[in-house]
């Protein structure tokens, strides 16, 4: 019996004959060695073609379709094999003159991207393209559970930090909990883990943790020209452009490369990706481009102080090695303010969570959840759990969401139908035995309890910047002061030594930078934050030339 070709298939559909045939033969001219290239004439051929891949268990990659094709057109057949494989990455062939009907599936069917016809050269206006969907298709592909398993109890704080960990560490693995698994006994530490070489850890601390997974935390160097405290996208941006004009490069990141913008669901309104793209596809991108260009980037690692040395920094990790630089770009970030009501310590991990939207969303499937914040991270957030939730409740303090979230989430709000925004809402207290059951509420004056299954907050921010030396100065909030904001009087009492001034991203301490959102006055957007990161790449350039 012949063996079964099992190779994922990209689909393309057109009813010009003279198109299809053109369409086949670059298909299969450059992706036939890894996929399978079927070529159909109609939309309701190709609906038959997915529905015996779905019998047989195989899955589609790339789905290619013309936009104006009788019967069906298109965007339709596209929305239409969402149900049956959400995960392929789909392609819309137009015409000019299509190019609304393109943009307007982008949200309607999940269009990845739209070609114009004709393509020629493939090579310069398919093949790019296509290459990097197919390789996002992959990465998502592989990042499927390959043995990695966690047994452990939902409403475990600890349970909760490894999952979190794993998730923000883009590692693949499968929960299980603890009352239906028979590896874990009663009275057995949890979580578990289990890893496909059979060993497991129990009850494991982050850094056990990381090493068993063999994550770089290590430096290879004690000296670098420049050390970025700091991997979300300011971070890595300043990895990138550092790394690639010739510094010896080194990013340090407490949790994951991403930052906050690593959690984020989808982020829709950063240049050049039509579709979104999810804040883990972003940093996966950024960190394997800042790698291969030679930046090296700890994490999970965290900074611990700073000593300055004449014009050098010394920069302690919480292992208690040094390491020295030249210049430092600080982008720690903020973090989610802590709810300061009763219950809030005693049941975080336990129903209450800080952001962390992608790593708990699947666990509120059926459920209601309230989401605290009226920012683009809270929306982000609300949009992912609705895809689970059965109810999904946004509280805000403010009358409406305008003021504080961009259009599009707030336009994509009001058409989901299972989240509610419940405005001039506040938390007084959370209640619940060893897990979160009820809210005690406060709105426009009058009480209410509510059953809660689980709460997000994505309020506030908190700059890390309590590790740093006096000398570099901050604002009230404890924001990094940067640039022409730093008056004379701020720099006479940092002791700044120069005649010259601050460059534009220069905290008060000559060689250290700031960028993203710690810095006091910054945009908060991530656009912003990675031109930051480059930018402050420019500037340790002139600093390294003229201190």
């Amino acid at each position: 019996m012949a063996d079964v070709d099992r190779r994922p298939v990209v689909l393309a559909v057109d009813d010009d004959p003279q198109v299809l045939r053109a369409v086949r033969r670059d298909l299969r001219r450059s992706y036939s060695g890894d996929y399978r290239v079927i070529t159909v004439p109609s939309a309701a051929e190709a609906l038959e073609v997915l529905d015996e891949l779905a019998s047989r268990g195989e899955e589609p990659a790339l789905l290619l379709s013309d936009q104006r094709m009788p019967g069906t057109t298109g965007v339709e057949f596209l929305r239409r094999s969402l149900t049956l494989f959400p995960d392929a990455r789909r392609v819309l062939l137009t015409a000019y003159a299509d190019t609304d009907a393109a943009i307007a599936a982008i949200n309607e069917a999940r269009l990845d991207h739209y070609l114009m016809k004709p393509w020629d050269p493939p090579e310069e206006r398919l093949y790019p393209v296509l290459d990097d969907l197919l390789g996002d298709w992959q990465a998502a592909r592989n990042s499927k559970w390959q043995g990695v398993r966690v047994i452990g109890m939902r409403f475990s704080p600890h349970t909760h930090e490894v999952r979190d960990f794993l998730t923000r560490q883009l590692v693949p693995f499968k929960y299980t909990e603890a009352e239906s698994s028979p590896e874990a006994t009663e009275g057995q530490a949890i979580p578990i883990v289990e890893f496909p070489d059979g060993s497991r850890l129990t009850a494991p601390t982050i850094p056990e943790l990381a090493a068993h997974l063999g994550l770089p935390t290590i430096a290879e160097r004690q000296a670098y020209d420049l050390v970025i405290v700091g991997a979300g996208p300011s971070g890595l941006a300043a990895a990138v452009y550092g790394a690639s004009e010739g510094l010896t490069t080194l990013a340090v990141e407490r949790e994951a490369p991403g930052g906050q913008a690593g959690t984020s669901s989808r982020i829709e309104n950063y240049l050049g990706f039509p579709a979104g793209l999810s804040g883990g596809q972003l940093a996966q991108r950024a960190t394997a481009q800042a790698r291969r260009l030679g930046a090296e980037i700890l994490a999970p690692q965290a900074v611990t102080g700073l000593r300055l040395e004449d014009t050098v920094k010394v920069v302690t990790l919480s292992d208690g090695s040094e390491i020295t630089a030249q210049a430092l770009v600080l982008a720690t970030g903020v973090s989610y303010n802590r709810l300061n009501v009763p219950g809030a310590a005693e049941l975080e991990g336990a129903g209450l969570y800080y952001g962390a939207a992608m790593t708990e969303a699947m666990s509120c499937a059926g459920q209601t959840v309230y989401v605290v914040g009226g920012a683009n991270s809270a929306g982000q957030g609300a949009m992912y759990f609705s895809r689970y939730a059965r109810h999904v409740i946004m509280l805000i303090r403010g009358e409406s969401l305008e003021k504080s979230m961009s259009q599009y989430l707030i336009d994509q709000i009001s058409a989901t139908s299972n989240i509610e925004v419940r405005t001039h809402t506040q938390v007084l207290a959370l209640e619940g035995d060893a897990r979160l059951e009820r809210l005690r509420l406060d709105t426009n004056g009058t009480e209410s309890v509510v059953e809660a299954d689980a709460l997000f907050t994505f309020i506030g921010a908190a700059p890390r910047t309590d590790w740093l030396p006096p000398q570099i100065t901050r604002d009230e909030r404890g924001f990094l002061i940067t640039g022409t904001d730093l008056d004379n009087d701020c720099l006479v009492a940092a002791g700044w030594p120069n005649s010259r001034l601050p460059f534009l991203l220069e905290t008060s301490v000559p060689g250290i930078f700031a960028t993203g959102d710690v810095r006091a006055g910054a945009m908060r957007r991530v656009a912003s934050a990675v031109g930051e990161g480059a930018m402050a790449v420019a500037f340790t350039h002139q600093f390294l030339a003229v201190p």
